[in-house]
């Protein structure tokens, strides 16, 4: 895509705000586009606004998609995905590759929209990415951006949706809610803690239960 396609309009995040129902957060491009114009993948920041940082670059958006990859995950296709990744070592290093292309793509779009270097996530792609599949949602994003031929599983992702989904064709219409206003506050208890590490969950965890206990001790004065 050309850098004005892959730029994101005031529409595009209301698109999807709407797609994922609630506000999208620090949406740096479109890594994907419906044939209609409408986004299918959000290109997030390496690094959120908060601090926080970020490994997912590609997030499939578009409730059709992520309908129909569901069904691969439901139906056991990452379990025999990574029995392959054991026994064909071709696949398993094209599979090293992909994961090698998100971290350099990452690199660059952290350059490219003034996020920079973090360190924290350096050599950590997604997806399960290099030698596990635990996400077809995140291959198929990247096959959708990336194009054909750079991840060999988010290809045969997508090619096992094709009686779901086809690149050729809009499959917008009724997909979400385009009459109400788009989401605008988050009510989801996991916006605080996405991206953390375990160590920092624990954290939090430990600082939330020390607030319970105190808020105890004092009931009991």
């Amino acid at each position: 895509m050309t850098q004005d396609q892959l730029t994101p309009t005031q529409a595009d995040l209301e698109t999807l705000s709407r797609q994922l129902g609630r506000p999208v957060r620090d949406v740096v491009e479109i890594g994907a586009r419906c044939v209609c114009g409408n986004p299918l993948v959000a290109t997030t920041a390496p690094r959120l606004s908060n601090g926080i940082p970020f490994p997912t670059t590609y997030y499939l958006t578009h409730p059709v998609i992520t309908a129909a990859v569901s069904r691969l995950e439901a139906a056991g296709m990452m379990t025999d995905m990574s029995l392959r990744l054991e026994e064909d070592p071709d696949l398993a290093q094209r599979y090293r590759d992909a994961h090698e292309h998100y971290l350099r793509v990452r690199d660059e779009i952290g350059e490219r929209t003034g996020t920079g270097p973090v360190p924290e996530i350096a050599g950590v792609s997604a997806g399960g990415m290099p030698t596990r599949v635990k996400c077809l949602h995140v291959l198929v994003g990247h096959s959708l951006a990336a194009g054909p031929g750079v991840n060999p599983l988010g290809d045969e992702a997508l090619a096992a949706i094709e009686q779901w989904w086809t690149t050729d064709r809009c499959y917008c219409e009724g997909a979400w809610d385009t009459a109400a206003p788009a989401p605008a506050r988050d009510l989801s208890r996991h916006t605080k803690t996405q991206g953390l590490s375990p160590e920092e969950l624990e954290s939090k965890k430990a600082a939330r239960r020390q607030a319970s206990d105190a808020a105890t001790s004092e009931g009991e004065l």
